[in-house]
């Protein structure tokens, strides 16, 4: 796989509504189904899109990305009082556990190893939910990155399983693929 991160001047990018065409707010929080006192992991946040959503429904979210940059456009747009930013990488999981859940959306294919998804497994209190939405390497590849960068969703299931997350559900679609999950 690729492995990059996002252009940080290509951020305003990120802030597009119609990205809710590939994942809606609904399907997203349906993925984890935070509660009003759960504490989240967001991986991948950036300038906190999907972020503010997840913010909305639970009661701390930690926004991980590996570029302060991203984190200080957040701030500039303005970051909810409940989201705690945190600069780092996926595999070296900076943030204390136990957490309810882990969440990224259309991120998966920037940091998927295995050393990252165990890292996301440890950081997951037990009964600890996973929700992912990333592009498929089963789509056509019109937007996001290039299909050879993507993954598809038995891929992902199978990163899962391997680290002891049971999946729940783990589908293709059109450009997408979604993950449910648990520990």
């Amino acid at each position: 796989m690729g492995f990059h991160t996002f252009d940080v001047d290509r951020a305003e990018e990120l802030e597009d509504p119609s990205r809710y065409e590939y994942v809606s707010v609904d399907e997203l929080l349906a993925l984890f189904d935070p509660g009003p006192d759960d504490v989240v992991v967001d991986l991948g946040s950036g300038t906190g899109f999907y972020t503010d959503d997840v913010a909305a429904a639970a009661g701390t979210v930690y926004a991980l990305d590996v570029q302060e940059e991203m984190h200080d456009l957040y701030r500039e747009k303005g970051m909810p009082d409940n989201v705690v930013p945190v600069t780092g990488d996926v595999e070296s999981m900076p943030v204390e556990g136990p957490v309810d859940a882990v969440v990224s959306t259309m991120t998966f294919h920037e940091f998927a190893t295995p050393a990252a998804m165990e890292a996301v497994a440890d950081v997951l209190a037990p009964g600890g939910r996973v929700g992912f939405a990333d592009w498929t390497r089963a789509g056509a590849g019109t937007d996001g990155p290039p299909v050879d960068e993507r993954y598809a969703a038995a891929d992902a299931a199978e990163m899962c399983e391997a680290v002891g997350i049971e999946v729940h559900r783990s589908e293709d679609r059109r450009e997408t693929f979604v993950l449910e999950g648990s520990i």
